[in-house]
């Protein structure tokens, strides 16, 4: 089976980041058009890559249900099931429906943290409304590869006619409260407006229920699972156990990538304040800061079209313990950022030319997974000799 890379070398892929945290560049990667195996070295240590599946169109989340197994999603509207790191060729059945457009379609999926306790398994997918999508979270339980004892959690508003900025990830904090993106779906107003749920953090019970201390419940008008907001299109979130830290990752225009810790009830500044421009190049803004809103611990100028991230907190990766992966979709690189408590230190590309990016995790016995589009890949990173 070969894997065709070429188209795929962008020059965003080389490009170096202008600001103070500047990515180390690593070797290129070799041609993988004749091996589907392969070490290469980085800043820190040797890694093999082993390519275990090169089949995928769009790759957007995947989550595990057991040591061994492994649901990956495709935004059309579909769950692969792969087993022992190998697709064993079945999907889930009895999905919803969803509104697949330009970014919009089936996205995250994750498992309760007590899943082996209660089997509920959540997605974040566009449900189709009225010609149009909402970013939806729902749950559901297996039954062989069925879905089962399907619920509708929450639907975000207004309904959006387009394709444009749905987030969306999914996680759990140390109190099992369920944490969502959603982004602003193109429309700049939307990330400063309280009263929709676009360009926004949200955060809700396992269940759906809205918490009675989200920072606007008592807010006039305001959407009441609202977390976070000048968010505007959030395709990262990760939640550190160890630190009680919630962080995100999101798409700026034309510059502008932020990388950002997330505290209840602030303002992330979108679209009044940014480091990016107009995709024509024209000002957005003319001001990077201001009181009230949160400036980000990192941001990408050009972009990197920052999406999926995880902390390494394996030890199976010791020189990388601690560090934020990052993946990018025109980069074409996994970003790996060291971190000194909440401040970025550096950074380093990794794997550049694999295609675009879209999830990178760990799973439950430590190893770094990652999803490709264009390629169609997925990949297992092990610490090499």
């Amino acid at each position: 089976m070969r894997i065709r890379f070429s188209c795929l070398l962008f020059a965003l892929g080389t490009l170096v980041s202008l600001q103070a945290c500047t990515a180390k560049e690593t070797e290129p990667i070799p041609d993988p058009t004749s091996e589907l195996k392969f070490t290469t070295s980085t800043d820190k240590m040797v890694i093999k890559i082993d390519t275990l599946y090169t089949g995928f169109q769009n790759p957007w989340g995947m989550t595990w249900i057991s040591e061994n197994r492994m649901l990956v999603t495709e935004k059309k509207g579909e769950i692969l099931i792969f087993k022992d790191d190998k697709f064993t060729g079945q999907k889930v059945t009895g999905l919803p429906s969803v509104y697949n457009n330009g970014q919009a379609g089936l996205l995250d999926i994750t498992v309760h943290p007590n899943y082996a306790q209660n089997g509920w398994i959540y997605i974040a997918y566009a449900k189709p409304v009225n010609n149009g999508g909402a970013t939806t979270i729902a749950r559901f339980k297996l039954n062989g590869n069925a879905i089962a004892d399907f619920q509708e959690l929450i639907v975000t508003t207004p309904v959006w006619n387009g394709g444009t900025h749905y987030g969306s990830r999914i996680v759990f904090d140390n109190q099992n409260f369920l944490y969502f993106s959603n982004g602003e779906r193109g429309s700049q107003d939307n990330a400063q407006d309280l009263k929709n749920s676009h360009g926004k953090i949200h955060r809700i019970h396992d269940d759906g229920r809205i918490p009675t201390d989200n920072p606007f419940v008592n807010t006039s008008g305001a959407v009441p699972s609202i977390w976070t907001y000048g968010n505007r299109n959030p395709q990262g979130l990760y939640f550190d156990k160890a630190n009680n830290r919630l962080w995100e990752v999101e798409h700026g225009p034309r510059g502008g990538d932020e990388l950002n810790i997330l505290e209840k009830g602030k303002n992330y500044g979108w679209p009044v304040i940014t480091y990016g421009i107009n995709y024509n190049g024209t000002p957005i803004t003319n001001i990077t800061e201001k009181e009230g809103m949160e400036q980000p611990v990192k941001y990408w100028t050009p972009s990197i079209a920052t999406c999926g991230m995880t902390m390494v907190t394996s030890d199976k990766y010791p020189a990388w313990r601690g560090n934020i992966l990052v993946a990018a979709l025109a980069g074409t690189h996994i970003a790996r950022v060291e971190m000194n408590g909440t401040r970025a230190t550096g950074e380093e590309k990794l794997l550049q030319g694999i295609g675009r990016v879209r999830q990178v995790s760990q799973s439950p016995d430590g190893y770094i997974y990652a999803v490709t589009e264009g390629t169609g890949l997925l990949i297992k990173i092990l610490p090499g000799a």
